[in-house]
């Protein structure tokens, strides 16, 4: 068909060849950067500002050819703009909720009305994104803004945000932060990567036109990811979002680690997918759709096909037939070609064959798609995918071989299943361990749904009404304290300091310290170190009791307990979790009279505000229990058609250092919120007020919740910090403790990520535990989001 005008139906039908590509121009985006001299400054307070220094860097595309020069901000640029976002915070947040929502239904008309010229400069910027991909996410967002104050209520806004971005971050995954939090009445500093500057400069020019207020959206450009962290050090700024690389990613958590600010990530660039062929797939399109997604010329996940064993022969028919003719992809540099020719060397050396539309060029930044047959788990180029047209091909026997395949990789972030059999395709969404699925399709996106890296793809959740709660906080809760400079820190040291000794006294051998255990693996126990902490009374006046000082290899079997019984817990049915949690409060009910003379012996307080505290405690477990199978995911009406679920599931495993303040309650709040959430919990009593917790432990023993689910660990604060951050297994920890400790867990928790939520001691002063907000803000804490696409056309 192609360059031929004459082909019959019939004959066009048989060769399946693809027609000419349509002419593409980029007058209309030339036009645009000639207008402003081809030189893009810097968009502060609703207008294009030079930088202070009078920097600049070009912007070259693939080919080597100069789009335009931009800006690079400096230190003074970064101080302006801050101000000139709290500004632009107050205006936004005058307005009502149905004059945002006005704003940004104008901005999608003005976008509709310059979408060749959004087009086109994406196109310039080798950074695709469909015009009406983003007019869509303006009118699902402006929903929202016209309901926030409705359907989202005693929620507020967080202030100034920055959303920062790599460099190879598309524009699509820029804006589904973007829109969000301009909806939910933030100003917002934008730090995007240098092939989304461009277009992004272009988007908030034509917003501001809209009518959204100077100063609400705010876009600074500069030479690499210290520009973004300089950003997030800014006093202003009260929230940090950042989506890209994971390399990225880590220099700005370093960076940002004990300034006080909150830094949520989504990695959505390198991940490793799979793409699982069924035997009762509909081969064809299979085929069709792994070749359009492995081999595009700018990827942002490398695919794994794993296919089905009793169909391997007929897909790897296909696969060759179909790619036969098929170009060379370009390289995004000659270095590259050299990654590329070492993995297929090394594919070859295993075993593996190839399938190649054509042979390899000797030498050129050029390269055929290529699948590399009979690669395993552990091949080189399956464990760190090279760059290029490569498409590794594993095969399996049965289903859950599959989802052992699927979920062999340390990244979570979307699959691709293909089956005719609804049953099997839903029982394989939910079993991997990814935040997208999409059923005999692939790389499908609204922003309806939810989108959540899980394992080490991310920290947070971006699109759909769950999306939304990252850039808002609870009224209840008091603003963000005031921040702080860095001190500098040594990182090795944190956590190193030895417990003091206890030396035998003499004393009224009625009056004996009384001895506690921590609770591993559904059973007391003493510490692997067999030593001991005293606890002092209230006044320093005494010792009320001793208690194990754990470690590292506490922290250890407890994991590994977790590890054991958190998947069998999170299969239950929410309601039956229900029923251990209402156990837990009849067992907490029974032993009321313990728990609050712990209460009133450690903390001071007199037996009736103790007791008080053991009754909130009684009924804030019989809320969560309540509370397990009444929120749950649903079905988001789709713009197109088919079918789409967004489920919330559990995290996994849960570190928890625990508060000072109100020692039972906020402990039994943090507790019931994970486990009732499908969670396991690694939990570290306060160090300062320890006994409640462990008096607890004799309500444990007499539930009924599964041996391992809940771990009790005492000893020092920071020795367990440590233990808990430096843990591979653990998933997110949740720690109300010193800043030293906030700042070291945000700069160690990077390799795997972990989710945070971290309270400095003035924050755990001020937090009501009795107050009924606490439930939503600490359940989506507890849960990680994944939707799953099934098309009926």
């Amino acid at each position: 068909m192609a360059g031929c005008t004459s082909e019959t139906v019939h004959n066009i039908f048989q060769s399946m060849e693809y027609g000419p590509a349509a002419s593409s121009s980029t007058a209309t985006a030339q036009a645009w950067l000639e207008h402003h001299s081809r030189s893009l400054g810097l968009f502060i307070n609703g207008r294009f500002v030079l930088p202070a220094d009078g920097r600049s860097r070009s912007f070259t595309d693939s080919k080597g050819g100069t789009v335009c020069s931009m800006a690079c901000a400096a230190q003074d640029d970064v101080s302006q703009c801050a101000a000139s976002a709290v500004e632009g915070h107050k205006a936004w947040g005058d307005l009502s909720s149905y004059q945002r929502a006005k704003v940004l239904l104008r901005s999608a008309s003005a976008l509709g009305q310059h979408a060749l010229c959004v087009s086109e400069l994406c196109e310039l910027c080798e950074s695709s994104c469909a015009p009406s991909s983003l007019v869509r996410m303006l009118q699902y967002n402006s929903s929202w803004a016209q309901l926030r104050d409705t359907l989202i209520a005693n929620w507020m806004p967080l202030g100034v945000v920055a959303v920062v971005s790599s460099d190879d971050c598309s524009l699509y995954s820029l804006m589904l932060k973007i829109l969000p939090a301009l909806a939910m009445g933030n100003s917002l500093i934008v730090v995007p990567g240098q092939s989304s500057a461009p277009t992004m400069l272009l988007l908030a020019h034509l917003f501001m036109g809209a009518g959204l207020p100077a100063g609400a959206l705010n876009v600074l450009t500069g030479s690499d990811m210290q520009l973004g962290a300089k950003v997030a050090q800014n006093a202003s700024v009260r929230y940090v979002s950042y989506t890209g690389n994971k390399p990225d990613a880590v220099l700005l958590c370093k960076a940002t680690a004990g300034m006080g600010v909150p830094v949520s990530v989504s990695l959505n660039i390198g991940a490793r997918c799979p793409f699982i062929i069924f035997e009762s797939a509909d081969i064809d399109s299979a085929v069709d759709a792994v070749i359009e997604a492995a081999f595009k010329k700018k990827k942002q996940v490398h695919w794994v096909l794993c296919v089905q064993e009793s169909v391997l022969d007929s897909v790897v028919a296909r696969l060759g037939h179909r790619m036969a003719g098929m170009k060379c992809v370009a390289l995004q540099s000659v270095r590259d070609r050299g990654l590329v020719d070492a993995a297929v060397q090394g594919a070859q050396q295993q075993g593996g064959t190839l399938v190649q539309s054509c042979a390899a060029p000797p030498s050129s930044a050029q390269y055929p798609p290529t699948v590399l047959c009979g690669a395993a788990p552990s091949s080189p180029f399956v464990v760190e995918p090279s760059p290029g047209p490569l498409l590794p091909l594993m095969t399996f026997r049965s289903n859950t071989e599959a989802v052992a395949l699927g979920n062999h990789s340390p990244h979570g972030q979307a699959a691709s299943i293909w089956t005719e059999d609804l049953t099997l395709a839903l029982e394989t969404a939910k079993s991997l361990s990814v935040g997208s699925v999409w059923v005999n399709s692939h790389s499908v996106s609204d922003p309806c749904l939810p989108v959540c890296g899980h394992k080490d793809s991310g920290t947070c959740t971006d699109g759909g009404q769950q999306g939304l709660y990252q850039f808002l906080r609870p009224s209840s809760c008091s603003p963000p304290s005031l921040r702080r400079l860095s001190p500098v820190m040594d990182y090795l040291k944190f956590g190193t300091t030895a417990s003091p000794p206890i030396i035998p006294e003499d004393s009224d051998p009625a009056g004996i310290p009384k001895v506690y255990l921590q609770f591993v693996g559904g059973k007391p126990c003493k510490s692997v170190s067999g030593c001991s902490v005293a606890v002092q009374s209230p006044r320093g006046d005494g010792v009320l009791a001793h208690c194990p000082d754990g470690g590292r290899k506490d922290v250890r079997n407890a994991v590994e307990a977790a590890v054991k019984v958190q998947p069998g817990w999170m299969k239950k049915s929410p309601s039956a979790r229900a029923q251990s949690l209402y156990s837990l409060s009849k067992g907490l009910e029974a032993k009321r009279r313990d728990l609050s003379a712990s209460i009133n012996v450690q903390t001071g307080l007199s037996m009736d505000e103790a007791d008080k505290e053991v009754e909130l405690s009684i009924a804030r477990l019989s809320d969560w229990a309540a509370y397990c199978d009444k929120v749950q995911g649903g079905t988001p009406p789709m713009p197109q058609s088919g079918s789409a679920l967004s489920l919330p599931e559990a995290l996994g495993v849960v570190g928890i250092v625990l508060p000072d303040n109100s020692p039972l309650l906020s402990m039994v709040t943090l507790l019931g919120a994970a486990v009732g959430a499908g969670n396991a919990v690694v939990m570290v009593p306060s160090e300062e007020n320890p006994l409640p917790a462990l008096a607890f432990i004799q309500v444990l023993q007499s539930s009924d919740l599964p041996a391992g689910l809940v771990n009790i660990i005492s000893g020092s604060r920071d020795q367990m910090t440590v233990a808990l951050a430096n843990h591979s297994i653990i998933n997110a920890i949740w720690y109300w403790g010193s800043a030293e400790g906030c700042q070291y867990l945000q700069h160690t928790c990077t390799s795997p990520i972990k989710t945070l939520r971290l309270s400095c001691p003035k924050e755990d002063r001020r937090k009501d535990w009795t107050h009924p907000s606490i439930l939503e803000d600490m359940w989506r804490s507890a849960v990680q989001w994944k939707s799953v696409w099934i098309p009926t056309a």
